[in-house]
């Protein structure tokens, strides 16, 4: 064979061998791609990573045994709920999860308005698509943990119960059930964990909450409230009990929904049903304390220009939270920005301070406080306002009153009229917050009144907000501070 023949056959070889190398990475690749996607469909829980709003709910179930997600529609309800449940029936809990676990297997229940919206939604989010066999072990619980499964008679493709494994080595059961079936259908049985997906009756909500009490389990709830000021949205909101918690959601906490998104879905809603279906607030209408829409009060953060004056406030709390917020005063334009908050329940003065000097500015941003500061410790006998100054926060010092009128020295304590002047405010364009403050946007939802009477539940920060919003007058700039004569000058340690 010449030369030249000789080269061009080896030329050929090598482009062969190439290709062949490259048809076996490119296999190798796609089988690689193609399991990572069958792990990350047949093990969701493990790739589980919540949205705050979803974070606090599950850490509300270590303190409370009931809980309400009331949210906007399309933000991740059911998909919370499933996940929840997963992590119960398999006892696999992500290592961030602060909230309730079971340590043993569990007898639960997931409930729905009907037979066919439990199947196609619970189940579905639970096992994975009810009509397809080869999408089973798609959904919120590991496939190879799924057991024995039980059908429901009359409604196709529609589970009864359910086995789950364990991790401690034995089997969870989760029945489904229909509130069409009507109340006496939840009678009877003792179970750990109930999850109530929509929104149940009164009387089907005492059954479930019966049907827990021996084994001290719990429930949860996540819904819109479609139907108003329901008794079972009271429960929630105008008479919050101990063990009990609220958590909202809008469509602003739900990363994956885009602007058109949004804009698609509220040009296709009555006008009357978007704050509620946007928000997840019940229509109480002339109940709520400022009705101001979120998009008109809310702003994207900034970096605060250093002529802005700053202010904080704080309402004191144990069993209810202590709450923090800091606000910027734009006194030119007379706008008021508030651009950071804290709320945090059953904690010691010392550990609240800890984090309120953490901010920026906490040197020299000062903190007013309401009357109830001048509260004695049992057993020191030091005032609530002296812990917080022994541990190093720049308390006032003097308490919070509003604004005196002229020709006054003290202003008083009015709360309405405190509110007023934030409404005022707010309807002006003169009161904005930054869109970052998830809790302040959760207390804001649901500050409402009652027959006329403001209900004092669930509103410690907008107790401190108001604080702070009446007490610019004593608002600082770096380089100035209240000293222990209630004067204002340069920087001086307070005693």
């Amino acid at each position: 064979m010449a030369l030249g023949s000789l080269s061009l056959v080896l030329q050929d070889c090598v482009y062969d061998l190439n290709v062949f190398n490259f048809m076996q990475d490119k296999q190798r690749v796609e089988e690689i791609l193609n399991t990572l996607k069958k792990r990350t469909q047949e093990y969701k829980l493990n790739y589980y990573k919540p949205y705050p709003f979803q974070k606090r709910f599950h850490e509300a179930g270590l303190d409370t045994n009931q809980r309400l997600l009331m949210a906007a529609n399309r933000v991740g309800k059911s998909y919370v709920g499933a996940m929840e449940m997963a992590a119960h029936l398999t006892g696999i809990y992500p290592s961030w999860w602060k909230g309730k676990k079971f340590l043993k297997p569990i007898r639960a229940w997931v409930c729905g308005a009907s037979n066919e919206t439990t199947r196609d939604i619970c189940q579905k989010e639970l096992f994975g698509q009810p009509d397809n066999p080869r999408e089973k072990g798609q959904g919120s619980i590991p496939k190879h943990l799924i057991g024995e499964t039980t059908r429901k008679p009359g409604v196709p493709n529609a589970h009864s119960s359910v086995l789950v494994k364990h991790n401690s080595g034995g089997w969870s059961r989760v029945a489904f059930k229909a509130y069409e079936q009507g109340a006496e259908k939840f009678m009877g049985e003792s179970i750990d964990l109930v999850w109530l997906d929509e929104e149940p009756s009164q009387d089907i909500y005492s059954q479930c909450i019966t049907r827990t009490l021996d084994k001290k389990g719990h429930v949860y709830l996540t819904f819109t409230p479609e139907n108003g000021m329901t008794e079972v949205v009271q429960n929630f909101t105008t008479d919050l009990k101990p063990l009990q918690a609220l958590i909202t959601a809008s469509w602003e906490d739900a990363e994956h929904l885009t602007e058109d998104m949004k804009t698609q879905i509220l040009a296709a809603l009555p006008q009357h049903e978007r704050e509620m279906r946007s928000k997840g607030i019940p229509m109480i209408g002339s109940g709520l304390v400022f009705p101001i829409s979120e998009d008109e009060l809310s702003c994207d953060p900034f970096t605060i220009p250093p002529h802005f004056a700053r202010i904080a406030a704080i309402d004191f709390g144990y069993d209810h939270p202590t709450a923090v917020v800091w606000l910027a005063w734009d006194r030119d334009k007379d706008i008021v920005y508030v651009y950071d908050c804290y709320r945090m329940a059953k904690q010691i003065p010392s550990y609240h301070s800890s984090y309120i000097n953490e901010r920026d500015g906490s040197e020299w941003i000062p903190v007013a406080w309401p009357h109830d500061g001048y509260q004695h410790d049992k057993g020191s006998g030091v005032t609530l306002a002296e812990q917080y100054r022994d541990s190093y926060v720049n308390m006032l010092p003097f308490h919070f009153e509003n604004p005196p009128a002229i020709g006054e020295k003290k202003g008083g304590n009015s709360v309405e009229s405190g509110l007023m002047e934030m409404l005022d405010r707010m309807e002006h364009g003169r009161f904005k917050v930054f869109n970052t403050l998830y809790d302040w946007f959760e207390e804001y939802r649901m500050y409402h009144r009652k027959d006329g009477k403001l209900v004092k539940l669930k509103d410690d920060l907008m107790s401190a907000t108001r604080y702070a919003a009446l007490s610019l007058r004593h608002s600082t700039t770096k380089g100035s501070r209240w000293n222990s004569k209630g004067r204002l000058g340069p920087d001086v340690a307070v005693v």
